[in-house]
């Protein structure tokens, strides 16, 4: 789908009531190679031995993700592995079995402020149009990712709901998801439940505990049925792809079982008018508040 000069078409945000919205051809394979080298150039770049093996997951146990490193990299560039596991990054004994650039999750968590090439990608006009046209007022990012689906060890993401993770009152999140590489049933692509975002409600949270000593789920609805498996939809996304995601509907991805890698850059925005719950793992800091898109 073609975006036009003022944002979405009629037609496109009539697509996006399934909670999400593929626009194919959104920037140039120009634009993926040079976050993608940026991107190397970051994993390359950082000192494995002096760097605390955090690794990252969506699902249930989050133990891994509740130290400072984590807490505290909302206005920073910093580095998550994948989960240890026996086909992961690491052995039993907590050895890297793969070279540091294809171990790597995850950068985060300001890519849309300190890196230049992914800042330029996400203020560019267009983005911005698309943003306004999908009804925010004041948009805000509140975080930026490259996540790598490694070859044959990136995990499978469980179905989760963005809102989960960014709560607002009233909910506002939205994800911004850009395919720097080909995304296929193969590698890893995206599955979505189209209309989820409005017959399942946001049922639990993922917060930070008291004294930020970690990080927890904390259920908001009991009794909540996930919608089946044969309910999900794949999507694959070619490079240059851009995915609009709302921050309720349910989507998941599978784990990597191919020999290509599946890098992507999102970032999400929130409502700037929405209120931020103070307890939200991710929180803004005085020298790097949300940042204002429009």
């Amino acid at each position: 789908m073609t975006v036009t000069a003022t944002g979405l078409t009629p037609e496109q945000k009539r697509k996006a009531k399934d909670g999400y919205l593929v626009l194919r051809d959104f920037f140039t394979l120009e634009d993926a190679q040079t976050l993608r080298t940026r991107a190397r150039e970051l994993l390359e770049g950082f000192d494995l031995e002096s760097h605390p093996k955090t690794k990252f997951s969506t699902g249930e146990e989050v133990d891994h993700v509740g130290d400072d490193y984590f807490l505290n990299s909302g206005d920073k560039v910093r580095f998550f592995f994948e989960e240890t596991r026996a086909e992961g990054a690491f052995d039993n004994e907590g050895n890297l079995k793969v070279d540091k650039v294809c171990a790597i999750n995850k950068i985060g968590h300001a890519l849309h402020e300190l890196e230049p090439a992914f800042k330029e990608l996400s203020m560019r006009p267009r983005v911005k149009q698309v943003v306004e046209s999908m009804g925010f007022e004041d948009p805000r990012i509140l975080q930026s990712m490259v996540i790598f689906k490694q070859p044959e060890i990136g995990g499978r993401v469980p179905p989760h709901q963005d809102s989960t993770f960014l709560y607002t009152t009233p909910l506002s999140a939205m994800g911004l998801w850009f395919a720097l590489e080909d995304c296929t049933p193969t590698n890893g692509c995206m599955h979505f439940v189209p209309g989820s975002h409005k017959t399942v409600p946001v049922y639990k949270r993922f917060v930070r505990k008291p004294g930020n000593v970690g990080t927890t789920f904390i259920t908001l609805k009991d009794g909540i049925k996930e919608p089946p498996e044969d309910a999900y939809v794949c999507e694959p996304t070619p490079v240059g792809s851009l995915v609009l995601i709302h921050g309720s509907v349910l989507h998941k991805s599978s784990q990597n079982q191919s020999n290509k890698s599946r890098w992507i850059y999102t970032f999400h925005v929130i409502e700037g008018n929405a209120k931020y719950a103070p307890d939200n793992w991710l929180q803004p800091t005085p020298e790097m508040p949300f940042t204002k898109l429009l």
